[in-house]
């Protein structure tokens, strides 16, 4: 059995989500200890508990640990099949968290997920930005995948639902395109006065209409609930950003903190942005592949660590660009 220490490097989640999708597409039977053992509320959360389960059902994995608060857990995988998979996080923990960890392991047989949980979550990205920027990318090398955004859901109250079905997949290599013929922006709001989207919009429209090669296009969607919330994801091509809005920060400001990072990401000559260079990472080491970022990120250079645990190589140049090859 594979020993994982959770608190390793970045010792977050992320350790977690990566380790049951390697462990189930390699065979591998994993122990996970310490798992975010530095973090204000250490242990599993529920959105990490989702993932578990999710990619658990792909796999018919026996769990042990998998509670609230848990710091240790087992995961023994069995045979990946075909699954139709509904779950609900019971907070509005990260839908696009849970997708990154079943996504991988999905595609190898095919099947469906439908997940209830926060769509727009801080400190994780927009479900705006899977289906803009790493999906495009996936299907780019071969992956049929179909996302279906049911309802938007944000903190505290969740009741966000989407739904991902994919067909099993043979990929290509993961050569990403960079940035693409012109930058896109998508404003969201939940239960606020129209204006706040509006502004959040103006705001990043003012920061990228410089940084845009091509057209600027933009959109604002707006409902009325379950919960109040707001976001703001900005891409072109294969770079993205996004930000969620909260209680007392200006929609100027969430406007800007999407718009900010894909300005910097497209002044550079790279192929990639600082998140997807970290969520590809499972993938090449799959399929192979080869990209560029401005930097290795600490969440990138633990996934790095997390595959060589599985016997998993990557080649990393430092740069500048980091490169990244299979």
């Amino acid at each position: 059995m594979l020993l994982i220490d959770g608190s390793r490097m970045e010792g977050g989640g992320q350790i977690v989500r990566s380790a049951v999708a390697l462990a189930a597409i390699s065979g591998t039977p994993l122990r996970i200890t310490h798992i975010r053992s530095g973090r204000d509320r250490p242990g599993l959360a529920p959105q990490h508990i989702t993932a578990v389960r999710a990619v658990a059902q792909v796999c018919s994995a026996a769990t042990t640990g998998l509670a609230p608060g848990s710091r240790e857990l087992t995961f023994i995988p069995g045979h990946i099949g075909k699954r139709d998979i509904v779950l609900d996080v019971g907070t509005a923990g990260s839908i696009s968290l849970v997708l990154q960890a079943w996504l991988p392991v999905a595609l190898k047989a095919g099947g469906s997920i439908m997940v209830t949980g926060g769509t727009e979550v801080h400190r994780s990205p927009t479900i705006d930005y899977l289906a803009r920027v790493l999906l495009p990318v996936l299907r780019a090398a071969g992956a049929d995948i179909v996302m279906d955004i049911h309802a938007r859901g944000y903190y505290p109250q969740g009741g966000g639902r989407v739904g991902v079905q994919v067909r099993e997949s043979d990929l290509s290599a993961i050569v990403p395109a960079g940035r693409g013929s012109s930058c896109q922006i998508l404003s969201c709001s939940s239960a606020l006065p129209g204006h706040v989207a509006d502004r959040q919009l103006q705001s990043a429209e003012k920061i990228l209409g410089k940084a845009c090669a091509g057209s600027l296009e933009t959109r604002v969607f707006r409902q009325e609930g379950p919960g109040v919330g707001s976001s703001c994801t900005a891409w072109s091509g294969s770079l993205g950003s996004s930000a969620c809005g909260r209680r007392g920060l200006p929609a100027e400001k969430v406007g800007a903190d999407a718009a900010s990072p894909l300005q910097e990401e497209l002044m550079a000559a790279i192929t990639v942005d600082l998140h997807l260079s970290d969520q590809l990472l499972i993938y090449c080491a799959e399929y192979g592949g080869r990209y560029t970022a401005r930097t290795l990120t600490s969440h990138a250079a633990t996934h790095i660590w997390l595959l060589e645990q599985f016997n998993r190589q990557v080649s990393v140049d430092p740069g500048p660009p980091v490169e990244i090859a299979v």
